[in-house]
């Protein structure tokens, strides 16, 4: 299991923020946060300079609520462990898995019945790109 190069997120987003003082209705902006900004950046990201975007394809991972089209956000200064989500190149092909590590057992494990894990037995190379940190679905 090796680690690959990756291109790094640099720019800072920011937006207003809005506090909801409602359960239901629309957010008003309080007068003393109105003009507060919101690092987009700070919210989503766990080490900005190690951080990249990278496009969902494919279901495998619709039963933990990432789904084809999402934005996850991978970390790659985060050690891989057992149980981590993962971003990894295996046969050539990206994947999005959940990552199995226990002894000299390492698998990587779709969050979808319809597919059966991965084993990485001898001979089969797999790269660990990083740590999934956060997933951006756009609504509309």
């Amino acid at each position: 299991m090796r680690r690959s190069p990756a291109p790094e997120l640099s720019d800072s987003i920011t937006r207003n923020r809005i506090e909801n003082t409602s359960v239901a209705g629309f957010p008003i902006p309080h007068t003393d946060s109105a003009n507060t900004m919101v690092d987009l950046n700070a919210q989503l990201l766990v080490n900005p300079h190690s951080s990249f975007l990278f496009r969902m394809k494919g279901d495998s991972m619709e039963g933990i609520g990432i789904y084809e089209g999402d934005t996850i956000v991978v970390d790659r200064s985060i050690d891989p462990q057992h149980n981590h989500i993962v971003l990894g190149v295996a046969d050539r092909e990206y994947m999005v898995r959940r990552l199995y590590k226990r002894g000299r057992t390492v698998r990587l494990i779709p969050e979808n019945e319809k597919y059966r894990p991965l084993e990485l037995t001898e001979g089969r190379e797999l790269q660990i790109w990083g740590v999934v940190t956060a997933s951006i679905r756009k609504l509309i």
